[in-house]
């Protein structure tokens, strides 16, 4: 019979939403050791716990899922990140190329199915990086959209994943402040009105006054990826 040597985790520990974001990296890092990875798109609001990450898990893996349709200005400003906090990232790409994509799907599959295009490029190769995983850092917060506002420190996924939200009790200011205190860089375009930075085909700035995350999937009703809501199949 086999053994469950994993950490045991209580995702209904109520005492962690009184915790701060540095508590549960630094908490997370302990009680996973190198079954502990954490993923980022950097987009401006990555910054936070990718600086977190750099300061109390400095060897933990930085996932990057690369999707083929990145801005210009994010494969820059990933570099830029990468070599400032010393980080250890990790590129993934998707296991079926655009060029198979086109000829199975059509072309500019981004345009007519866009939840078909997410899975395939990010969501199914980030679903493989993490089955060699028992927990994952994420940097969703609750204020992000109605999909997260739910989001607790620390679920436990129905598929055996513990996931972990350090940044779930802050909110945009929150984020903003800690960058302004360490003194780390602006995404290029985040200045330009761009306050969540997705695939280049699918994102536009943002008005003031629109949810953060309204310039994804623009003109779709779409809001996420799915790397938070489909579950990965082992």
């Amino acid at each position: 019979m086999a053994i469950d040597l994993r950490p045991h985790v209580d995702c209904n520990d109520e005492k962690m939403e009184q915790w701060n974001p540095q508590q549960i990296v630094i908490w997370a890092a302990k009680t996973f050791g190198s079954g502990l990875a954490t993923s980022s798109s950097f987009q401006q609001q990555s910054l936070a716990l990718l600086h977190m990450v750099s300061r109390f898990a400095p060897e933990m893996p930085v996932h990057f899922v690369d999707t083929g349709y990145h801005f210009r200005e994010t494969l820059q400003f990933k570099q830029q990140v990468t070599d400032l906090l010393h980080l250890n990232v990790i590129d993934v790409t998707p296991e079926v190329t655009h060029e198979e994509q086109d000829l199975h799907y059509g072309p500019q599959l981004w345009r007519h199915d866009p939840d078909l295009c997410c899975y395939l490029n990010k969501v199914q190769p980030m679903q493989s990086t993490l089955n060699g995983y028992e927990a994952w850092l994420t940097g969703i917060r609750r204020d992000q959209s109605a999909q997260r506002a739910n989001a607790r420190p620390v679920e436990c996924r129905k598929d055996g994943l513990i996931k972990v939200n350090p940044l779930v009790n802050w909110t945009q200011s929150d984020v903003e402040r800690y960058i302004a205190f360490h003194r780390l860089p602006t995404h290029p375009l985040y200045e330009q009105g761009y306050q969540s930075i997705g695939c280049a085909p699918c994102t536009r700035p943002t008005t003031p006054g629109e949810d953060p995350r309204a310039g994804r999937w623009a003109g779709k009703t779409k809001k996420e990826c799915g790397l938070h809501t489909v579950f990965r199949v082992r």
